[in-house]
């Protein structure tokens, strides 16, 4: 009597583990990453998928000094534009990462997102000083001890940023298999003029985003928060 062949999805799955497990964490230890672990880290991701092999991406790694600086720079700019908002006028993404005009399911989907966070941290709709202070945490990587500040050469197109993308979701896996946890970041596109000058970029490069990476806060209560999403069935069609 034969036995029923093994269920792969019975078995506990360390990818699927990685994956599942990560999060955008928004509030890290002060411990160090060990530059190894970084360096493996961004070999590993290197495998990503590329359009005829063209690796669009280069990657800045901001520790220390250089951290600390940058992140002096850039709050002390945004605590600026929020006395003065004509001085947002100076300072422009070089690519729209988000959408003109909101449409459903995707504003309904900004706003679950954006109100958890802030009920979670007892930040209601009207407080303007508490909305500043918690959007600044991007601009000082959640207190991460590694910031990873990612650029494109200018020349290429839309095609390479879907490669770029999985090149940052490598790196993000990879980090959970080391115990470390991270944080993507659009917030930073917008002082890409302060940006890039500071880490030495060429006029060629144009910002992609910048990502926090270090060892998670787990007794921080804004890394209770997990983002739902929606369940494959409701995105899928199957076709026979």
């Amino acid at each position: 009597m034969s036995s029923r062949p093994a269920n792969p999805l019975d078995t506990v799955n360390p990818v699927d583990q990685a994956i599942t497990s990560r999060m955008s964490a928004r509030a890290f230890l002060p411990q160090a990453v060990d530059r190894q672990i970084i360096t493996h880290l961004l070999e590993v991701a290197s495998r990503a998928p590329s359009g005829t092999n063209t690796q669009p991406w280069k990657v800045y790694v901001l520790q220390g000094a250089s951290r600390d600086a940058l992140v002096s720079k850039v709050c002390t700019l945004h605590d600026a534009i929020r006395a003065n908002p004509e001085l947002g006028a100076q300072h422009k993404e070089a690519y729209a990462y988000y959408p003109e005009k909101w449409v459903s399911p995707y504003i309904e989907r900004r706003r679950e997102n954006g109100w958890g966070l802030y009920s979670l941290l007892g930040i209601g709709k009207g407080d303007k000083d508490k909305m500043h202070a918690q959007h600044q945490r991007n601009f000082r990587f959640f207190d991460a001890p590694v910031g990873l500040v990612f650029t494109i050469d200018r020349v290429l197109e839309r095609g390479s940023l879907l490669d770029y993308g999985m090149f940052l979701q490598n790196i993000m896996v990879a980090a959970r298999a080391q115990g470390l946890h991270t944080c993507p970041q659009a917030a930073w596109n917008r002082f890409a003029n302060i940006i890039l000058p500071h880490i030495g970029a060429g006029d060629d490069e144009m910002l992609v985003c910048a990502m926090a990476l270090g060892y998670a806060d787990e007794s921080a209560l804004v890394n209770t928060f997990h983002t739902p999403r929606v369940h494959a069935g409701d995105f899928t069609t199957w076709l026979e």
